[in-house]
């Protein structure tokens, strides 16, 4: 097996994590590259990436073209992508080379020359005010909505923006398009979930769009965007033993009591 070691510059302390993940893979004799998160190259046929789940996500966008597992070293906030932290890099490694790991395919979606693995998210040029979005799917006009803007996103990216705007938690390897809109100026709109075969096109009357892709990359002001879902798909590996239901449980504290403080 041979690995691609992914960090990213910009995390606090990358540099004190990446040596300890690079002395362990010398360590079980994993022959390994090492590549800068905007330098990336084609290498091995498995990926650990040293970063929170913006820096996976990336990651993850560029190695699906090659068919290529991404797992997540977390040194970032939530990591909920991600399936362990530094200091248990050496269970980790066991785990890949003894193949306890699955691989889960996630769809992403397209808007032009852009891929998004988590979601677009479209708002007015003017960040000052609501605009009026139009929406269509396949042709056909569905509504209109003065909102903030709206998050378009797949099954992954369902736990990311789209839930904290209020959208649902869809199950990752559905084959399903979640459109939810940022805090809309009226009491009846509501996420709407569509299959992923859907065509989804968004439009404005009185300014122009501009489109984020996965929180990273902004695109220039358009009059219009439209949005499939992508020929690739994202292969994000995991450890047997943390399945979606458990990330959810631990990280999100889905299901789980309130405890009384006092």
């Amino acid at each position: 097996m041979k690995i691609n070691l992914i960090f990213n510059k910009y995390i606090p302390d990358y540099k004190k994590a990446l040596e300890v993940v690079e002395k362990a893979l010398i360590s079980y004799k994993v022959e390994f590259q090492t590549f800068d998160l905007e330098k990336m190259e084609e290498f091995g046929d498995f990926t650990f990436v040293i970063g929170g789940d913006g820096t996976l996500l990336r990651a993850a966008r560029f190695y699906a073209k090659q068919n290529v597992p991404v797992m997540g070293i977390n040194v970032g906030r939530l990591g909920f992508l991600a399936q362990a932290g530094v200091n248990e890099i050496n269970n980790v490694i066991e785990a890949v080379q003894d193949g306890r790991y699955s691989v889960e395919e996630r769809i992403m979606l397209q808007s032009g020359d852009y891929i998004a693995l988590n979601d677009f998210v479209i708002k007015g040029c003017n960040p000052s005010r609501t605009s009026k979005f139009f929406l269509e799917i396949n042709g056909k006009f569905v509504c209109d909505y003065i909102a903030d803007g709206l998050i378009i996103s797949t099954p992954t990216g369902s736990t990311a923006y789209g839930l904290s705007a209020g959208g649902p938690v869809l199950y990752p390897e559905l084959n399903a398009i979640v459109i939810v809109p940022i805090c809309p100026h009226t009491l009846n709109a509501r996420p709407l979930v569509v299959p992923a075969t859907e065509r989804i096109v968004v439009k404005t009357s009185d300014d122009l769009l501009s489109v984020s892709i996965d929180g990273f990359v902004t695109t220039k002001c358009v009059e219009k965007t439209y949005i499939n879902i992508a020929p690739d798909k994202a292969k994000l590996a995991f450890l047997k033993n943390n399945n979606f239901y458990s990330v959810l449980r631990n990280k999100l504290h889905w299901g789980v009591s309130p405890t009384n403080s006092d």
